[in-house]
């Protein structure tokens, strides 16, 4: 039945061969299981709370792409809008939680709507690529930023902005020592050196008492974050900025991420199209919708599927195996709970490195283009505000091409984006 359901036979594939490939994506990406919380916890959400959610979340996302798609993919809490949810939405604009949850809600459910249209194929071609590259690469560096002040290499100074932390305690010691094995170990094909490098500096800073060990397994937790959406900042300014910035980052991670996996996955046909595209991509957004309830921040397909890929994953077995093994975690809460910050930080930076290897693509000869890149990608960690790099990022690609006189090169879904841009800038000063 499991090889008629997933036609293991038509992509040349056994059940033990899926198994495998699903068991390398789960090592792959597991550091979620304690880096999400951690970050989520930071806004005021449980731990354990938080713990749950993130794998129940995973858990259910990544089955409806396993069984509704049949991708060989998982769908996971995304890296880099966790902390957007927790570091700008909650901390710096000054939404509860719950109020961010409420947003990560409607921007899914208005993301699931818009997939089910025509619009989203013609917003993917409208967008300049360069600017897609930018908006990844700038993510990727407010990670960094969030990743290497968690470290302690990065601390605030009052007459630079920013500046270098003290690199002579043990806990930044052990984030630099840990973020350098976590490259080795990939340049080596561990799939799994994240999640080992964050066990492996955790008993360092169990045994030498820098941080307190909880314990190994429990019942899960029985503290909750389902639910509890609150939806009386609908209609502020700041609400809809969240709204507008998750629903643009979702849309353009899903739909790299995707695409990029096709390829290796086989799901490219002859003509260009991609096998199920629209169930993967209705999974993935219909994955946010119940992540959101269930509370926890925008989930997203993760691009470290391809790990499972590689070891000859074809099918939506491999995201049922992945399933079921984030399932077995939850029966691990305290040792996830006792993993220190030290541990996590080199994850985050090591994880935002990936999110800049399409910069080797721009042109940096054009200005024109070299331009609104620089601006979209350094605004976001120095603003720690994505909303303010994609709109600005925007607005100098059209201004620009109007200056110089190739407005025929401004479509109308850069013009509809930075138009969004100018309306979220206004609001910040006069909303």
């Amino acid at each position: 039945m499991v090889s008629q359901f997933f036609k293991l036979p038509q992509h040349g594939v056994s059940i033990r061969s899926e198994l495998f490939a699903g068991l390398s994506t789960f090592l792959t990406m597991a550091f979620i299981i304690a880096v999400n919380p951690a970050i989520l916890s930071d806004a005021g959400i449980d731990f354990g709370a938080a713990f749950v959610a993130t794998i129940l979340a995973t858990m259910l996302g990544t089955l409806i792409m396993g069984l509704y798609a049949k991708w060989p993919v998982a769908v996971a809490p995304g890296m880099g809008l966790n902390a957007y949810f927790a570091y700008v939405v909650v901390l710096g604009y000054g939404l509860s939680w719950q109020q961010a949850l409420a947003a990560v809600f409607v921007s899914s459910v208005a993301f699931f709507i818009f997939s089910l249209s025509r619009a989203r194929a013609w917003m993917i071609l409208s967008i300049p690529p360069a600017l897609q590259i930018a908006i990844t690469a700038g993510i990727g560096l407010f990670l960094a930023m969030i990743g290497l002040t968690g470290a302690g290499i990065i601390v605030d100074n009052p007459d630079t902005l920013v500046g270098l932390g003290p690199l002579n305690t043990a806990e930044t010691g052990l984030a630099v020592v840990g973020l350098i094995i976590m490259a080795g170990l990939a340049h080596r094909g561990f799939k799994s050196g994240i999640l080992l490098t964050i066990l492996g500096l955790s008993v360092i800073g169990w045994v030498t008492g820098l941080a307190e060990f909880g314990g190994v397994v429990s019942a899960p937790p029985l503290d909750s974050a389902a639910f509890q959406l609150d939806f009386s900042a609908l209609a502020t300014s700041a609400f809809l900025s969240v709204v507008f910035v998750m629903f643009f980052v979702d849309f353009f991670d899903t739909t790299g991420t995707l695409t990029a996996i096709a390829e290796p996955a086989c799901l490219r046909k002859k003509d260009g199209t991609i096998q199920n595209l629209d169930r993967a991509v209705l999974a993935d957004t219909s994955a946010s919708v119940f992540g959101s309830l269930l509370g926890t921040s925008n989930l997203t397909t993760y691009l470290e599927s391809a790990a499972g890929i590689r070891s000859g994953g074809r099918t939506g077995l491999v995201a049922v195996t992945v399933a079921g093994l984030f399932g077995i975690c939850l029966f691990f809460e305290p040792l996830f709970a006792s993993v220190p910050a030290f541990a996590t930080a080199p994850a985050l930076i090591f994880v935002a490195s990936g999110f800049l290897g399409g910069l080797s693509r721009i042109d940096w000869t054009d200005i024109s283009v070299a331009l609104p890149v620089v601006l979209t990608i350094i605004l976001m960690p120095l603003t720690f505000s994505i909303a303010a790099g994609i709109s600005i990022g925007f607005l100098t690609y059209v201004g620009v091409r109007l200056v110089s006189g190739r407005k025929d090169e401004i479509n109308a879904g850069s013009l509809m984006i930075a138009a969004f841009g100018l309306i979220w800038l206004a609001l910040q000063y006069y909303g």
